[in-house]
Formats: C-alpha cells, structure tokens, sequence
C-alpha cells in the first residue's frame, strides 16, 4: 500500500527527513489542541506490540523509544527515540492494524494523546497537517519494512498457493514482515523454536504468539485488518470490491463526508492490481504498475476517514424501507444506507485436468513482481489475447527464460492495443503462438510441462499465466436484475425492471434502490481501469 511514493524520497537520508520531522510551537500547538496532555514517567509503556490501541502521541517534553521486540532469531532493537516536538504513529492510526511495535518512555516528560475521533478531525480539517502526518506515516512504513519485518516473521513454501496467498495479502496491504522459506538457515531456527512441523506450514510468529495453518483471513482477523463497525454504526456508504472502481468510490464517499466502508474478500486493488504495467491511464506517461495505482487510491480513501476491511467476503445483501442489510461470510451484518457494488468480475479457469491443484503452484492469475520471482530463468506460458495477456507476456519476458503467448484466435490485434501487438512482436524472448490452447498440464506437487495443441509432447512450462476473462462476481445477488451475461443492469438499462416507487433511478442505480453498481460488475461497462475510475466516483454523485 505505500511501496508507490517516490516523492517521499529516494534515498535513506530522505526517507528518514520524512518520516521524523520536528513540529516547529505553532504547528505542535495546532496538533495538541486535538489532545489530552499526560504526564509520564521514564519506563511507562506507552504501548505494545499487538495493541488495538490507535492513538497519536505528540511528545511535549522528554523522550519515547520506539523499539522491536526480539524474536528467536533476532534480539531486540532500537528503531528510533522521539523527542519534543515530534510525534509517534503510523499507518495502523489510519488502516486501523494493531501496533507493530512498542513505545516505552525514556525520560521523563508530558505528551498528548490524541485519539481515533479527534485525529480523523485532525485530517480532515487540517490540510497542511494532515498532508505533514500523512508523509510522516508513509515513510515510517516504508522504513519499518526494511528495517523490522522481524515482528512478524513468516515460515512457508512462497511457491506454494497458500503462501503465494498469504504473500500478496501482506504485500498488498504494505504489512511489514519477513518471509523464511522453511528450508533455510533462519526457517529451520524458528521452527525448531515454535515446535512448528511441515504440517503446520504457512505458520507467522508474532510476538504475542504462532498462528499455525495461517491464511489472511485469518491473519488479518489478528492483525486488526478485516472489519470493524465504524464509529457511527450505521454507515452511509458500504461499497462492497475494491478495485478501481470501489476505491474511487471510497475516496470521493469519504472525501465528501459520507461514513464509507470499503469491503474486499481477496486483497486491495482487485484485478487491476495483478496488472504489471498500465501505460494508457491519464496522467502517467511512462506507466505504473496496477498495484502502485491501487495502493496509492488506497492511502487517500484512507487519508479522508475510509475504513477499509480485507479480506472479508461478503455472502448476501437485505433490502428493506429502511436502508440495507451487508451480511459478511462469518455472519457478521453491517448495517448501511447505500450500497456499491463494485465485485467486478472472477477469473476464468481453462477446463483441464488438475487445474485447482496447479493454482499458485505453477499457475497464476497475475504478473507482478511476487509470480515472476517464482519463475525466474524459467520458461513460461501466457494465455490470452487481450491487453492484460499482452502486458503480462512484456513484463515476464525480463525475467524468465522464454515466454510463450498463447492466443486462441487467429488475429493477435483483435482484442490487444496496437502498442502491445508491437512490442510484443519485436522482443526476441516473446513468441506468439496464435489459434492455440492449452490441452493438458503436467507435473507432481507444482506445474513443470504443458501441452498445446498441434505439438507432438509437452514443453517445458513453469508458470502458466491465464487472462482469458472473466465472470460477474454477482451470483451473492439473486434478488437484483442482472443481463443474460449475469452482469448487472443499471438505471436506464432496467426498463420495468426498476422496483422503485416513485421517482426513476438514478444513474448507476440497479434495480433496487440505494444499491448501485460500478465498475466490471455493471452491464455494458467499459472493461478498463480509467473507466472503472470514472463510473466509481459518478456513482458517489448519485448516493450523495
């Protein structure tokens, strides 16, 4: 979530300058009028590692330490000591993750504690300090992740699903921590330490304690990262996906002052986020990154009082005369006066043998930085013939050995843009294989052979990268109007169809009102990010 911001500085001195200003008397003052002043002793705990606690602490006089906790392969260390004038907080004040490490008073002196309200007041009221605090807690991030990943380490097989699974959520929420393949020096120390066995594998050692067979809803339930009713009970706006278009929501929802809750059963950033390389999105000439779009949407529904809850699915939807009804898969209800829906679409399977066994052991869903590491020197197979199989099969062409383009069609222009077709067509590791699909997969525990069709044997394939499409992920909807495709209709789309009572629905409304669609989830959309951007934020004009 924070890993896009160069703005903050390229090297350690910059980050550092960043992260730790000192607030100048008129500036502290403006700060501390959101606080309670206490006075505190040299050794008081001012928090731990795992707290729910999320307050800011604006050091008046003394000093804090800021210091990791040792684990059984690493002692305990100094981060940094906050002195008078300076403040100590992060991200978790704004995602609401429990803390990562703790604060111990070092000499003796007053802060100010400003809590969860009053520091949404802050940021919200305050330009100049909210933009200060904000790059202050981006650095921090930043700087956590290099320097004390350690408070939560992670023991797994990152080739396998579930530890490519548990890697992209913590990547994709920007969580510091340290991955140990189980077969390394530090895996087999800390396994040895915990009791940990293969059988308890993916396992995170935290300092309060091991999570044993861990998945990220799981971790993030410990984490403080999933779900939490807001301040209010009743939110204004629940904007169920969080891609382009449920993050564009949020921020314009939040931004405007609407109680906005963002929910995503996988991770922050949704397809777009497995994307390697946008280049056509306004405003950014030499591209990004899918996940560096999303993460820094992220960050600013998060900077105007967002609450943002992942992975949490969702399983059904109640309407009634006096708002709506979000029922989370462990039973949790939200109740909300609006509702988005921005699920977009799920990825399409190819119907062959072992396929679910090869899923995030060999095939994948996306081509960022965490599949190619998997694949490096080794030959791959995209499939597909879209602008995503195309930005895929260019961005994995740097790191693997050969990579094969797999299209069913005959025509690779068809359904690519021009510039891709180009690329692709000049780079010499790239070859195009055009009217061919995949007919079977091979291999033990992981994918290592494919075979296409037209070839006599298998070829040597350890990634095989599938964008061939997707379905509505709007079956959790049986109540509302959908196409014959299951997308969902919208306003002038419904006809007599529309359940409303007294008034025609607005745009982006479906067929039951207070419940609107954005993004890929909507029929006859425009299947592309900016689009997706576009419809998210328009929507927010019709519930507000």
């Amino acid at each position: 979530m924070v890993t896009s911001f160069p703005e903050l500085g390229e090297s350690d001195d910059e980050l550092t300058a960043a992260a730790f200003p000192t607030l100048d008397a008129e500036r502290f003052a403006r700060v501390a009028g959101y606080g309670v002043r206490q006075e505190v002793k040299a050794g008081d705990i001012l928090f731990d590692v795992g707290d729910e606690d999320c307050d800011l602490i604006l050091i008046e006089e003394g000093s804090v330490e800021i210091v990791r906790t040792p684990t059984a392969i690493a002692p305990g260390e100094l981060f940094i000591t906050g002195r008078a004038g300076q403040f100590v907080g992060e991200m978790n004040l704004l995602t609401g993750q429990t803390r990562i490490l703790s604060a111990r008073v070092a000499e003796d002196g007053a802060v100010h504690r400003i809590g969860p309200e009053s520091f949404r007041l802050l940021m919200a009221r305050d330009t100049e300090l909210s933009d200060l605090l904000l790059r202050a807690f981006l650095a921090r991030r930043l700087l956590l992740a290099e320097r004390s990943g350690r408070n939560l380490e992670v023991v797994g097989e990152a080739a396998t699903g579930p530890g490519m699974a548990l890697e992209t959520f913590l990547s994709r929420q920007a969580v510091p921590h340290l991955w140990l393949e189980p077969e390394s020096a530090e895996g087999r120390a800390t396994m040895a330490d915990q009791g940990l066995t293969g059988a308890d594998l993916p396992a995170v050692v935290t300092p309060r304690g091991t999570l044993r067979s861990v998945n990220p809803g799981v971790l993030s339930q410990h984490l403080g990262l999933t779900y939490r009713r807001t301040p209010k009970g009743i939110a204004d706006l629940t904007i169920v996906g969080a891609g382009p278009a449920g993050l564009a929501a949020a921020v314009y929802g939040a931004s405007e002052g609407l109680e906005t809750q963002l929910l995503d059963a996988v991770a922050i950033g949704g397809q777009a986020a497995a994307s390697s390389r946008i280049e056509n999105y306004m405003g950014f000439p030499f591209g990004l990154s899918g996940a560096a779009l999303t993460s820094r949407a992220a960050v600013q529904a998060l900077k105007f009082g967002a609450h943002i809850g992942s992975p949490c699915g969702v399983r059904s939807l109640r309407s009634g005369p006096g708002g709506h009804v979000v029922t989370l898969v462990d039973g949790t209800e939200i109740e909300t006066r609006t509702v988005l829906i921005a699920t977009g679409a799920a990825y399409r399977d190819l119907p062959l043998d072992r396929w679910a066994d090869f899923v995030g052991s060999g095939i994948y869903y996306a081509a960022t930085d965490l599949e190619a590491q998997a694949v490096t020197g080794m030959p791959v197979t995209v499939v597909g013939g879209a602008n995503s199989a195309g930005q895929a099969a260019i961005y994995l062409a740097r790191r693997a050995s050969k990579v094969t383009l797999a299209v069913r069609g005959d025509d690779l222009y068809a359904k690519m843009s021009s510039y891709l077709v180009e690329r692709i067509l000049a780079d010499p590791a790239i070859e195009v294989r055009t009217a061919t699909e995949v007919t079977a997969l091979h291999g033990t525990h992981r994918l290592d052979r494919i075979t296409l069709s037209g070839d006599d044997a298998p070829c040597g394939c350890f990634g095989l990268f599938c964008f061939i499409g997707a379905t509505p992920a709007t079956e959790w909807l049986p109540g509302i109007a959908v196409d014959d495709k299951g997308f969902l209709l919208t306003d002038a789309q419904l006809g007599d169809r529309w359940t409303g009572a007294g008034r025609a629905p607005l745009p982006f409304e479906t067929s039951t009102p207070g419940v609107f669609a954005a993004g890929d989830a909507r029929s006859e959309s425009m299947k592309r990010v900016a689009a997706a951007v576009g419809e998210g934020a328009s929507a927010v004009r019709s519930v507000h």
